[in-house]
């Protein structure tokens, strides 16, 4: 297996009053394929994606991925988030991240609480992402299935099937985006990827090796 780089830093987004903090995992050599912004829910943090292994996984499939602690959250209590938890934030929050943090065409990953920056950020700059994994994020009823049809960025909905709220709700509205697929993981709950994270590896590769 190819050898990762693992580091850690933070990044100063406007009106977030302290820094954010991120995680980063690259492969030691060869080219970087593809970026990747983990983002997270709100009982979690970057550190679930360290300890599941899928800041590795990814280095190993060739990516460079970084993993943020959203503001208030994690390592980034200090931060100050730019919308109340459940109101959409800013667009261009995300985008500073990813500008900042030099993520060109990347792909986002989105579970849960997360939904409320990445949805804005993909309705209004689909042009700046090369693909979106949400995973039961909130806020997906806050946009008309008009606007996901004109998403045309590929797109892999993950849900568990124990997660018979925010999965079920947040896919019914997801299925409009004009280009996606689904997977449905076995017996997961809402973080499925905490649950099954062999299965969520597997699903995350395979959706990577076909962008």
């Amino acid at each position: 297996m190819s050898a990762v780089k693992m580091t850690e830093g933070s990044v100063q987004v406007e009106g977030c009053k302290a820094p954010l903090f991120y995680r980063q995992s690259e492969p030691t050599e060869g080219e970087v394929r593809m970026s990747v912004l983990l983002l997270h829910g709100i009982r979690f943090s970057s550190e679930n994606w360290l300890n599941i292994g899928t800041l590795e996984t990814l280095a190993k499939a060739g990516c460079r991925a970084v993993a943020i602690d959203l503001p208030g959250l994690g390592r980034s209590k200090s931060a100050e988030a730019p919308a109340a938890v459940g109101q959409l934030a800013p667009a261009g929050f995300l985008k500073e991240v990813c500008e900042q943090l030099s993520l060109s065409s990347v792909v986002v990953i989105s579970p849960s609480l997360s939904g409320m920056y990445s949805l804005p950020f993909l309705l209004q700059h689909q042009a700046l992402i090369r693909a979106y994994i949400p995973v039961a994020p909130i806020c997906t009823e806050k946009f008309t299935a008009e606007q996901y049809q004109s998403v045309k960025v590929p797109s892999l909905i993950v849900y568990g099937d124990q997660d018979t709220q925010l999965g079920e709700r947040s896919l019914n509205n997801l299925r409009n985006l004009a280009n996606h697929s689904v997977v449905v993981m076995k017996g997961a709950g809402h973080p499925c990827y905490l649950d099954d994270p062999d299965t969520w590896h597997k699903a995350l590769t395979d959706f990577l090796n076909t962008l």
